[in-house]
């Protein structure tokens, strides 16, 4: 079972991507769903049908989903409540009634992730595809199993005004049980980039690949779209070919090893199905779109002698924007705007961190031989990471 997840700067054509990779699979005999993340919701547009916020039938083979959240949460209605009636109660806050009670930021990214986890459970499908909302969006919905797991291992038990929800809590966690584990094995789920050759639009996909790297997810290609044809000779073209030509190097020597998917811009709009079974058939060619297009981990652990190394990729990280940090069996990482609370394996909770590096996008963590830290929180810098005293 394979789950693919298409996300990019919003105008790229990331839904016309995994829309046509969505028939592309079921039309070569994988069982496919594809649903959307994106509140925008355009995959009706892109199949030209109307689809529901369960799973309906486009082609044999093929289904398409895009999640109604405020029907989901109707569905859901009694946990969903009762847990945000008693976390009120307990902030405090009284007066609210049930029926005042919406959809809250955040709430159709919990279900879209629990209906990935339930498709991959149930055996129905071969292949997931997901059409992700825009990068920043993305980002805060790859996020969000780690923050909830963050939330209930470390703050739901630190309190018994806190058992009251913790219930409920635990209930509404479950959904999402396993989900990053699917998401994170490398071997089931790939992200491919979705970039049109334009300097903004590979600045925000470098910045992407370097955020999803550090919650663990791998890319496993980059789909260059909307190029201009070589049969377009007209000179008013010439400079806007060339300047296209300029950033397409910059693609592929940025994004190496990872394979470059090619995909011209086409000549009309890419809806319904003929122009997507043509649009997908040009972009993959021979390759099969359920494959994955580049092996390998954003996270390994190697043996050094009595020593061990945590390799973590981060491709296109700025070394003054890398915060590195250790607090009791955690090590906590941030990039810019994103922080990740990375829990050590076993083999590494009780050694100590001797030394930290950056380069060629791969932070490496150096631990010594076995040793308990001494102190809570031990924050280091080295060559290439810069720790903090707070």
């Amino acid at each position: 079972m394979r789950v693919l997840l298409f996300t990019g700067k919003g105008g790229v054509g990331k839904t016309t991507t995994a829309a046509a990779t969505a028939l592309h699979c079921a039309e070569r005999g994988a069982r496919t769903i594809v649903l959307s993340t994106d509140p925008a919701h355009s995959l009706s547009d892109a199949f030209d049908i109307d689809l529901a916020s369960t799973p309906t039938p486009v082609v044999e083979g093929l289904w398409g989903q895009q999640l109604d959240a405020q029907e989901r949460m109707e569905e859901a209605w009694s946990d969903i409540q009762t847990y945000l009636l008693e976390v009120f109660e307990w902030a405090g806050v009284e007066g609210i009634e049930a029926e005042e009670l919406s959809v809250f930021p955040g709430l159709d990214e919990v279900f879209s992730l629990s209906d990935i986890k339930t498709y991959a459970d149930s055996g129905e499908w071969d292949v997931i595809v997901v059409d992700c909302a825009p990068t920043a969006e993305t980002i805060r919905f790859l996020s969000l199993p780690d923050i909830l797991s963050w939330y209930m291992t470390r703050v739901f038990p630190a309190s018994r005004r806190l058992n009251k929800v913790f219930g409920s809590a635990r209930r509404f966690y479950d959904r999402l049980d396993g989900v990053r584990e699917l998401l994170t094995d490398t071997a089931r789920t790939s992200v491919r980039l979705v970039v049109n050759p334009e300097r903004m639009v590979i600045a925000e996909a470098r910045r992407t690949a370097t955020y999803l790297a550090l919650f663990g997810y791998g890319v496993d290609a980059v789909i260059a779209n909307r190029l201009l044809p070589e049969t377009i000779t007209d000179p008013w073209f010439q400079q806007w070919k060339e300047l296209q030509t300029q950033h397409l190097t910059t693609i592929e020597e940025g994004f190496a090893p990872l394979p470059i998917l090619r995909a011209e811009l086409a000549p009309d709009e890419l809806v319904g199905l003929d122009r997507l079974r043509s649009f997908a058939t040009d972009l993959y060619r021979d390759l099969d779109a359920t494959e994955v297009l580049h092996p390998g981990s954003p996270l390994e652990v190697r043996k050094r002698g009595d020593t061990a190394e945590l390799i973590i990729d981060l491709p296109f990280a700025d070394r003054d924007d890398l915060e590195l940090g250790r607090r009791h069996d955690e090590l906590l990482v941030r990039v810019g705007a994103y922080r990740r609370s990375l829990l050590l394996p076993d083999s590494l909770r009780k050694r100590t961190v001797t030394a930290a590096s950056l380069r060629d996008g791969r932070l490496r963590v150096t631990f010594a031989s076995h040793t308990t830290p001494s102190v809570e929180t031990d924050r280091r810098s080295a060559s290439g990471a810069r720790g903090s005293t707070r």
